[in-house]
């Protein structure tokens, strides 16, 4: 099954509300106690088995799930879980919390996106831009200016991109 089947089904399985509240818990690294907590809701069991999360180095994927399956099972009060993963340790973690800011237009995201702007990590910097150009207000368009200067020829694509939109969105030159 895809990740957005995955998630179907554990929604259809336990509910929106404790799908999300769970991806929420996972992200922040609250505990959980809800029904199951299992990652069977958003990993592929098959591939992803207790043994290869026992791996240090596969420490995040948890998280990784958690913030994917927000883009497919949502409610608000999720948002701040989010604006959490966008500090995260693990680059990709960084980034599909970025993607969900940006699926979710979570505007309180928007100073956090804009420090990502100068993540180490090209992914990370080109899906903060694509979110600031949904969620970004006008404090946040140097940010996006900056990145217009990046070395990577995909981040000043999406920084041009982002300016054209928030200019159009707030309805002023930036």
């Amino acid at each position: 099954m895809t990740p957005s089947e995955r998630v179907r089904d554990a929604v259809a399985r336990n509910g929106v509300d404790a799908v999300v509240t769970w991806c929420a818990a996972v992200l922040t690294g609250d505990p959980w106690d809800g029904p199951t907590g299992d990652l069977n809701w958003v990993a592929d069991a098959g591939v992803h088995t207790s043994e290869w999360l026992a791996n240090p180095a596969n420490h995040y994927w948890p998280r990784v799930w958690a913030a994917r399956a927000l883009l497919y099972a949502w409610w608000p009060r999720a948002s701040p879980a989010v604006v959490v993963g966008l500090a995260d340790d693990a680059w990709r973690v960084r980034e599909m919390c970025a993607k969900v800011a940006r699926r979710r237009e979570i505007g309180e995201a928007g100073d956090d996106l804009a420090g990502l702007v100068a993540d180490p990590v090209t992914r990370v910097r080109v899906a903060a831009v694509r979110a600031l150009a949904l969620v970004g207000e006008a404090e946040h368009a140097p940010a996006v200016a900056a990145a217009g200067a990046d070395p990577e020829l995909a981040v000043r694509r999406e920084a041009d991109a982002a300016r054209l939109t928030m200019e159009r969105r707030l309805d002023r030159p930036l």
